[in-house]
């Protein structure tokens, strides 16, 4: 179920509506609704509501029927992602409404779970839930999702969203003590930053148990008595995981660019008639191209060939792509300009590329957060100057004579 801001209008209905309302422990005892053919609105009415649903929410695509239990219906999910999931992946992917892709915590379940069914934590994180169900589909499991806040498991763990509290939180709000028998918890291996197994034991009474890194090898772990193989405990970064994080950040510069581009053709203008709307096109294009170099190879490139690129730090892998993939630009593409130029479209491109290379540093296990903070004191100073200095040499350079 979601909250009610995502509910949507019910214009009329023919279908009885009970008097009894749902109590926390009791199940309302309704008849099966059947279809009608009213059309209302002017449209059909569609298939009836689920027994369940109430002013206030509605039932989720996601969501395929209710289990009955001793404190009231929970949510059973579909183990098979539709295309709506796969549309949303791909938007959010894109960096569309990502920070609303969340659903509502508490507790679901996957298959026919019983009391002796095991508990799976999750992040109310959208993505993160659709990884996890979908990789259940042979099995029976309670699946008890947090309020991160719609962000995934290993950022809500360094955020403090994905903690002890909130596991405890979420243990006694849903009463789990009274679904299942036993008191054990499986917790994504990538949230013991910010969860004390120790805490939550002694807060809840639940012990925790420490799952895979990734949620494939969740039906393993369970069949392997809850026990992870030494390649479940291993965090990897390959290509594939490199390639999925590039639609986001690719999304979110080219939402700066719709300004810096335009910025850019108006300061490549000026000359020595003040102004030139000559010098906006024959110049402009040239400083746009710079800059989008220094994009594609810190968002594209960089992340793409990570482990091949010389160095630690990602502030220097990604100048060293800008400078690289600045100086191919600056061969084939750029001969006409002049040296004071080009001088200052390489050093427009290359704090550009090293900029937005160290955005990777918070997805990647090469990083820890004091390295992340210590690079970014030294890196952020050294891009701003370059940067300063390459846009007052692009604009001294339509002055200069040859």
């Amino acid at each position: 179920m979601a909250d009610n801001t995502q509910n949507s209008k019910t214009c009329c209905s023919t279908e009885p509506r009970p008097d009894k309302t749902i109590r926390p422990n009791a199940l309302p005892l309704f008849p099966p609704q059947k279809a009608t053919e009213e059309v209302c609105c002017g449209l059909p009415a569609g298939p009836p509501s689920s027994p369940f649903e109430r002013p206030g929410y509605r039932i989720c695509a996601f969501v395929d029927r209710f289990k009955a239990t001793s404190l009231g219906p929970v949510p059973i999910l579909k183990t098979q992602l539709s295309f709506q999931d796969r549309l949303g992946a791909l938007l959010v992917r894109l960096d569309i409404r990502r920070n609303q892709y969340k659903v509502a915590p508490g507790l679901y379940a996957v298959g026919a779970p019983d009391a002796t069914s095991p508990v799976l934590v999750t992040a109310n994180y959208k993505l993160t839930l659709d990884s996890v169900r979908k990789e259940l589909s042979d099995t029976n499991a309670w699946i008890l999702v947090l309020d991160t806040r719609g962000i995934n498991v290993w950022c809500a763990a360094g955020k403090g969203t994905f903690g002890t509290a909130e596991v405890v939180r979420q243990v006694k709000n849903v009463r789990l003590d009274q679904v299942v028998s036993y008191k054990k918890l499986i917790l994504p291996q990538l949230s013991a930053t910010g969860v004390s197994a120790l805490e939550v034991k002694k807060g809840c009474g639940f012990e925790v148990v420490w799952g895979p890194v990734r949620a494939k090898d969740i039906p393993s772990f369970l069949a392997n008595r809850q026990k992870a193989a030494p390649a479940m405990r291993t965090v990897t970064f390959d290509l594939a995981e490199r390639w999925v994080l590039i639609g986001v950040e690719l999304a979110q510069t080219f939402k700066d660019l719709l300004w810096i581009v335009p910025a850019l053709f108006i300061l490549s203008g000026f000359g020595p008639g003040i102004f030139s709307f000559s010098n906006v096109w024959h110049r402009g294009p040239a400083a746009a191209l710079a800059v989008l170099v220094g994009v594609l190879s810190g968002t594209l490139l960089t992340p793409l060939l990570l482990p091949w690129i010389p160095g630690r730090a990602f502030a220097l892998k990604g100048s060293l792509m800008g400078l690289l993939f600045g100086a191919v630009l600056a061969i084939f593409l750029l001969k006409p300009v002049f040296p004071v130029a080009v001088l200052a479209l390489f050093l427009m491109a290359i704090p550009v590329s090293s900029y937005l290379a160290m955005n990777f540093t918070g997805c990647t296990p090469y990083t820890s957060l004091s390295g992340v903070e210590k690079e970014m004191r030294k890196a952020i100073p050294l891009q701003s100057l370059s940067a300063l200095v390459g846009l007052v040499l692009w604009i001294v350079s339509a002055f200069l004579k040859y």
